[in-house]
């Protein structure tokens, strides 16, 4: 009876008579309500086919189905429903259920063994694979695991669920005898229905899997948002629909909020459609059912619900183009009420306050969920402005307010959208200092936190394709790049796009990646996405002093300036100014690049990505080196000198992101310096390693001066 590998399977704890399973392969337990449902199938099987009437049969069939997959019910209900169908059966279920809890240990015991006479025979009385088969087959095995202490606690917890139930047949006596008249006969019905309420929770246990299921299977908004989980299209439609078809049908919202119950079904259930399909991606099905909300809304003059509309209106705005007209005229109001708005080009410091006027509202009522996408929204803020650090304070900040235990150590975790995108930010912005490892580990969280079929799984998979990426491009394996854009683009389109481009562009691939960009400079416009406006902007700039024409790249550099200091993205801004100073450079004016580096070189080293702090100290190095061609011997030395100490920083910052392309470019100018000041060793050394690296990776053609 006992198992030798009990300690694998079960848990010897036990609450109101259930034993607690930790179950592989097993998906059911032992209860005493399911000990008498084994009684009443033993009882049916030995009872003849005379002595129950075909109609008895068929309504106690119909009876089974629903004792097999429903929840644990209370004896007296389960005598009840069993005398409804056949009272000879009832009776003779009931003496054996007496006999069984008022007996011995081994009267179970035996009853257990009987039932495997069930299968025995060469016509035996269930068949193992019907239903009724499964279910014996289950409770036996799940019975045989048992442990001896276990099987004691499970008949404790039959005789006190049979005591129970005669406790409730004697009052249900005791109440049609003393009851005078109507009203005491109703009070009475009411207390006795409170009281059997009570006593289901309290004879109830946790539901077995296949419980759960029929559970789910008869609740339709829950059964809608199961298939939501696992991306069924087809399933969670219907069982939406139905849900308010039900809702409206039955009268149950007029109920409880009268006329208006019916008009708050149907500008709900159309929102929640709209919802749906924003999720699997039919974005113009999504906005005509979002349309139809909004107008019931309108009517209905519920702003909670156009509230909701419109920021389903802000989502459609980033996937379709014609939707963001739409989303332009429902802020107006937010406008002309002063709200300030991150890409109207507002401060930082108006938009904390705002920010914080709100946080005082959700501190006050502990509003935890509204007070993480708070701190979300900060740090997707300071990283639009450019601000890494103040982004990384808010994001460790919603960390620590919040469990990052596993799963399995019985934590309430946050799972919220939220809690998703500040951990995203963190991978990101670990990856942009060169701490991969950490950046991993993050993501590595974000896996087991979000599993790939879960809602939010697509923000860690877009942030782990960009920093697969990044890596990829920083090492020189264009191809590796390449193979990435597929993933990134069927998650994040318009980024898949401009990531094909850079590495068509580092491919010196300029006339495809000329047109990619152009195309993607016209959608973006439309779209008013600012903020890839000016990437792009920068990438063409880059394409056209590549391609020997620096000065039709200062159009393209200003155009972008203008944008980042318009809508005040701090870093942008500093990038499209080392840009200029570049462009300046290759125009024959290194006084005046060195002039705009240091004006931007200060956000960058403060805030920016190691990559980009290195290719600003090897422009410096660069001016420097340009500059001190006018100067006398002694003072062009000097300057070589610091040019060296720049590179050799640059150099570090390099080697941080594994970036051996620049690495590559900075020895080769250290190599010319050090032969310019005639030192000979040094020169040696970093032509050796510039050999190396030229061997590894190669140049395509491109020279070496044209290369930011």
């Amino acid at each position: 009876m006992a198992s030798v590998h009990e300690s694998l399977y079960f848990n010897p704890m036990m609450t109101n008579g259930v034993v607690h399973a930790n179950v592989f392969g097993i998906k059911d337990w032992v209860t005493p309500y399911k000990i008498a449902v084994l009684v009443l199938l033993n009882e049916m099987s030995r009872t003849g086919e005379g002595a129950v009437s075909l109609m008895e049969r068929r309504r106690l069939n119909q009876l089974l189905l629903p004792l097999l997959q429903g929840p644990d019910i209370t004896l007296s209900k389960l005598y009840k429903l069993i005398e409804e169908s056949c009272p000879q059966l009832a009776n003779s279920v009931q003496i054996r259920i007496k006999l069984m809890a008022e007996g011995e240990l081994k009267d179970m015991e035996q009853f257990f063994d009987d039932l495997s006479d069930s299968f025995s025979g060469t016509e035996p009385e269930v068949h193992k694979t019907s239903v009724v088969g499964l279910f014996l087959r289950h409770m036996i095995l799940a019975y045989s695991k048992l442990s001896f202490s276990q099987v004691f606690k499970l008949y404790t917890a039959l005789q006190q669920y049979f005591q129970n139930g005669e406790k409730k047949t004697v009052e249900d006596a005791d109440m049609e005898l003393t009851s005078r008249d109507e009203g005491e006969r109703k009070m009475e019905k009411e207390e006795l229905d409170v009281s059997v309420r009570e006593e289901e929770v309290s004879c109830s246990g946790p539901l077995s899997q296949k419980q759960a299921e029929f559970f789910l299977s008869q609740q339709h908004y829950l059964s809608y948002l199961n298939n939501l989980r696992v991306q069924d299209v087809f399933s969670s439609t219907h069982s939406l629909l139905h849900y308010f078809d039900r809702l409206i049908l039955t009268g149950a919202e007029s109920k409880s909020n009268g006329e208006e119950g019916y008009g708050r079904s149907l500008r709900y259930a159309a929102l929640n459609l709209a919802a749906l399909h924003c999720r699997f991606g039919h974005y113009q099905q999504a906005e005509l059912a979002l349309q139809e909300a909004i107008r019931i809304a309108q009517e209905s003059n519920d702003h909670v619900c156009l509230q909701h509309c419109l920021s389903w209106l802000y989502v459609l705005g980033q996937k379709r183009s014609d939707s963001y007209v739409l989303l332009e005229h429902s802020v107006k109001k937010a406008v002309h009420f002063g709200l300030p708005r991150a890409f109207a080009g507002k401060t930082a410091n108006k938009l904390m306050d705002a920010l914080k006027d709100s946080d005082l509202l959700h501190w006050k009522h502990s509003l935890s969920e509204l007070i993480d996408i708070s701190i979300a929204q900060k740090t997707a803020i300071w990283r639009l402005y450019g601000r890494s650090t103040m982004a990384l304070q808010q994001a460790q900040m919603l960390l620590s307010m919040n469990s990052l235990e596993a799963v399995n150590a019985g934590v309430q975790q946050n799972n919220t959208e939220s809690f998703a995108v500040a951990l995203c930010h963190l991978a990101e912005l670990h990856a942009e200092q060169g701490c991969f490892a950490a950046a991993s580990e993050v993501l590595k969280h974000l896996k087991e936190r979000f599993p790939p079929n879960s809602q939010h799984a697509q923000l860690w998979m877009l942030c782990d394709q960009k920093i697969q990426f990044d890596r990829a491009m920083n090492d020189g394996k264009y191809h590796l790049a390449d193979s990435l854009v597929t993933g990134i683009t069927a998650l994040n389109s318009i980024e898949g796009v401009y990531r094909k481009a850079v590495v068509l562009q580092a491919q010196n691939q300029m006339s495809e990646a000329h047109k990619l960009l152009q195309k993607l400079l016209v959608h973006c416009q439309k779209l008013k996405n600012t903020e890839m406006v000016i990437s792009v902007l920068l990438s063409v700039a880059e394409l056209y002093w590549r391609s020997s024409s620096p000065t039709i790249a200062l159009p393209m550099l200003l155009q972008a300036l203008a944008l980042s200091k318009e809508y005040r993205l701090q870093y942008l801004a500093s990038e499209t100014v080392l840009n200029l100073a570049f462009a300046q450079l290759i125009l024959g004016i290194p006084e005046q690049a060195l002039s705009l580096l240091h004006m931007a070189i200060e956000p960058i080293l403060a805030d920016g990505a190691i990559l980009d702090k290195g290719r600003a100290m090897f422009l410096v190095a660069k001016c420097q080196v340009a500059s001190a061609a006018s100067y006398d011997q002694p003072k062009k030395a000097e300057a070589l000198e610091a040019a060296i100490e720049n590179l050799n920083e640059a150099k570090n910052y390099f080697a941080k992101v594994d970036c051996k392309e620049r690495i590559r470019d900075v020895v080769y100018f250290q190599a010319r310096l050090y032969h310019t000041l005639g030192k000979t060793q040094e020169r040696n050394r970093c032509a050796m390693l510039f050999r190396q690296l030229h061997q590894e990776l190669p140049s395509h053609g491109v020279p070496l001066i044209n290369h930011l």
